[in-house]
């Protein structure tokens, strides 16, 4: 298992919203991350930069790159887009984390 980093925007005020639409998190997309092999997916709010950072794992042989060309996953992404930052593609606006400590 490799553990991976990214940091994401939220739109200021959509604190609440976006937590309401992950509690929500349509099973279909659930289980199409699963299926990429995500595990242990974890996304934390910063409110005074409105940075969303996650923390994921995946295993060896995922197929998380796949993730964009499914229908599901562009669905959310369009769904998502007017309470956070997206890049051209509807994708959110993703910059990934390097890890510095671990403390296993």
């Amino acid at each position: 298992m490799e553990t991976i980093a990214f940091r994401m925007v939220l739109n200021p005020g959509q604190r609440d919203e976006y937590e309401r639409r992950h509690r929500e998190i349509w099973p279909a997309l659930a289980d199409a991350l699963r299926e990429t092999g995500i595990s242990d997916y974890w996304i934390f709010f910063d409110d005074s930069t409105h940075y969303l950072f996650a923390v994921l794992k995946r295993r060896a042989g995922h197929t998380m790159n796949e993730l964009p060309q499914l229908a599901i996953m562009r669905k959310w992404w369009d769904y998502m887009a007017d309470i956070m930052q997206t890049a051209p593609d509807g994708a959110p606006l993703q910059k990934s984390l390097e890890p510095l400590f671990h403390l296993p």
